[in-house]
């Protein structure tokens, strides 16, 4: 049954908490990987392990979320969850070594990135069936708030203490959480003698781990140049493969491929990959932007990126109102896309001139697009799940979203250093002794040079030097440009699959399910 009056919101404020606290972990990590470089005497190629590990975790436990719920009952595994996170992350924070720090925040990904979809499904199991749009829109402002206070968290933190204090402030957090949950989530029944589908682990182990190597590491090892990203990535594709016949005939499986049956569900959890693969791609190129060819601080990247959170939280409960009333979930995503493609054109207009002030409309607007956009695609997917299909299909849907966001992030940086060699290349052809205006401007920096007392070969030098360097961030520049076109276009790609699924404000599924 669902809950009602202030218990309601304890509940929801709870998950909605501790989901904000386990995506912020995902980005405030990020801003404080060259003070880990240094501390630990590590390359940057080296550092990057941190990171892929924990990826590696969350996709990892991702899709099994739903049989670990049920197994061990809901609340237990959500409890053990956070007190695992919690244990994790101090010894992330203590670690002495690269090797102590990559193992601890792969066990911190495994413990915490079940989390988001047990968050999801307790919300759902709380609220009424006609409230889901609600219930997702207040688990969206965890969701979103997360990764966007992250830089700003982890800048700050990074500037003033430590980078270990990046895992500590997870502890008291935690500790809180702790005590909500043990006090007002109620348990859900446990099926202790579901028999374990171990070869179905195994299988999904080996497809992940291989997969989100070749994603996260492919580009720095130039694709399949590398004989090991081949090797794994072949690995990868038979073990799906295998890995879905697996759980597709066995009586007992550790994801429960069968919901796909759900034609909401199938083309919910393709539109939240396609979703993924564009929101995760934006996030992730324009912090490049700001750092790379602006000039921002960490710290300051973040407070650019705070009107957009704003918006994003005011608009989440006015979303929810509007799909409570029966405003058709794809038409208000049709709209919060095209809205994200007015953001993505505005920042392809980006000059090297730009300062922080420039980018508030921008994000402001994105803020507003973004908001449109999460509630509504997971709302259309998880619509007509049923009992223990919650938990499986809330698991799933996460998994695609954090796919995509890998996909997107793999093939953006590919393609950022293709446009940036195909630019260079053209403006090269500029750096011509007989071209006047590259001679002008040449000669005049000469002229500067030997002016501050440099030999005429030092000043010449010196010259070629500076335009070169300036006609990388002029490539660069434009590579990022490209890249915010290409999301645009593939954004539009997503409206007719969104207007061909259909929104059911009171489905009798998820009325089932209380």
């Amino acid at each position: 049954m669902p809950e009602v009056g202030i218990r309601k919101w304890i509940i929801t404020l709870t998950v909605v908490f501790s989901t904000l606290m386990e995506l912020l972990d995902t980005t405030v990590v990020n801003v404080a990987m060259p003070h880990m470089m240094g501390n630990l005497g590590v390359s940057f190629d080296d550092i990057g392990w941190v990171i892929t590990a924990y990826s590696i975790a969350i996709i990892m436990i991702l899709p099994i979320s739903g049989w670990l719920g049920e197994r061990f009952g809901r609340k237990n595994y959500y409890l053990a969850s956070i007190i695992g996170f919690t244990i994790c992350s101090f010894f992330a924070g203590h670690a002495q070594s690269l090797e102590e720090l990559i193992l601890f925040r792969f066990l911190q990904g495994l413990a915490g990135g079940g989390m988001s979809p047990t968050a999801q499904a307790i919300l759902i199991e709380t609220w009424p069936s006609e409230e889901l749009g609600m219930a997702m829109a207040m688990f969206g402002m965890g969701a979103v708030l997360g990764p966007l206070i992250g830089p700003v968290l982890g800048g700050y933190i990074t500037d003033h203490f430590s980078w270990r204090w990046c895992f500590y402030i997870n502890i008291p957090m935690c500790a809180v959480a702790i005590f909500f949950i043990t006090t007002f989530i109620k348990h859900t029944p446990r099926k202790k003698n579901r028999p374990v589908d171990w070869w179905g682990l195994l299988l999904l182990a080996i497809s992940v781990i291989s997969m989100q190597i070749v994603l996260e590491r492919g580009e720095a090892k130039d694709w399949f140049a590398t004989n090991y990203i081949v090797i794994l990535t072949v690995v990868a594709v038979v073990g799906w493969i295998v890995f879905i016949w697996r759980e597709l005939t066995t009586e007992h499986p550790v994801v429960n491929l069968r919901i796909l049956r759900h034609r909401s569900f199938t083309w919910g959890i393709f539109t939240t990959l396609l979703f993924g693969v564009g929101m995760f791609g934006s996030v992730f190129i324009y912090p490049l932007l700001f750092q790379n060819l602006l000039g921002f601080t960490a710290e300051q990247t973040g407070i650019v990126t705070i009107p957009s959170a704003f918006v994003t939280i005011a608009m989440m409960p006015l979303i929810g109102t509007l799909l409570k009333k029966g405003m058709p979930a794809q038409i208000l995503s049709s709209i919060g896309i095209i809205i994200f493609i007015v953001f993505c054109v505005w920042m392809s207009k980006t000059t090297l001139a730009y300062g922080m002030g420039d980018y508030f409309w921008p994000l402001v607007i994105r803020g507003l697009g973004l908001s449109m956009l999460f509630v509504p695609i997971t709302t259309l997917a998880v619509q007509d799940l049923r009992g223990p299909e919650i938990g499986q299909g809330t698991g799933l849907n996460t998994m695609m979203r954090q796919l995509g966001g890998s996909f997107g992030i793999a093939l953006i940086t590919t393609f950022v250093d293709r446009r940036m060699a195909y630019h260079r290349n053209i403006l090269m052809t500029n750096m011509d002794p007989y071209n006047p205006a590259f001679q002008h401007r040449f000669q005049g920096m000469v002229h500067f040079l030997t002016g501050k007392g440099y030999y005429l070969e030092q000043a010449k030098e010196m010259a070629l030097g500076a335009l070169d360097g300036s006609m990388m961030r002029q490539s660069l520049l434009m590579s990022y440009s490209d890249v915010f076109w290409v999301v645009g276009v593939f954004f539009i790609i997503l409206i007719p699959i969104l207007l061909s699924q259909k929104y059911r404000p009171q489905s009798s599924g998820m009325a089932a399910a209380h």
